[in-house]
């Protein structure tokens, strides 16, 4: 309801400028990359994550209910406009494969458990995200197991608990085998 409720009150009032959210972005580059297509560990990459998932998470960073010390006082002080324009400007943008160590091993038992969980029914066959959902394929293998991570441990949140339920089944070993898949593919 609230998200339905967000989306309606937020499509008639302005709309996004993925030009705008270009100029706007600028301060993100240093660690999201120029396109959003990231390079440090451990960071994601923004290019061709659905444009709510990402605005999503820029509203939760400005309102403390997603924390951190580099992105919570960037978000501070976004408006509405801002954050609609900077997630119109990544979603337009074309998603690169990230250099990460995969281990084939791994990745293989990772594809039997995102089969087996149903991950595709909210991520897409090939893991591209849609709406709230993000794009899995091709993130950074040290952002997806510290996220995995935090659902597991209950120190990570998402729109309505569905990842943190989902990762509650999940081992240590299963949530790296799962890990290793997502950042194995193409995005």
């Amino acid at each position: 309801m609230l998200v339905a409720t967000l989306a309606a009150s937020s499509a008639g009032v302005f709309a996004a400028d993925p030009e705008a959210g270009r100029r706007k972005s600028e301060p993100c580059a240093k660690c999201h990359g120029a396109d959003g297509n990231a390079t440090i560990a451990g960071t994601p990459s923004l290019a061709g994550q659905p444009t709510f998932f990402t605005h999503w998470q820029l509203i939760k960073f400005r309102d403390g209910r997603r924390k951190d010390a580099q992105m919570s006082p960037f978000a501070a002080n976004l408006s509405d406009e801002d954050m609609a324009d900077l997630a119109a400007f990544y979603a337009a943008q074309r998603p690169r494969a990230r250099s990460s160590a995969i281990d084939p091993a791994k990745a293989a038992a990772g594809r039997e458990l995102v089969t087996r969980h149903h991950c595709a029914s909210c991520h897409t066959p090939t893991l591209a995200g849609q709406k709230q959902v993000p794009r899995l394929a091709g993130q950074d293998l040290q952002y997806l197991l510290k996220l995995l991570r935090g659902f597991k441990a209950q120190t990570a949140s998402d729109l309505d608990g569905t990842m943190t339920m989902a990762a509650q089944p999940l081992t240590v070993d299963e949530i790296e085998n799962v890990a290793h898949y997502c950042a194995s593919l193409r995005p």
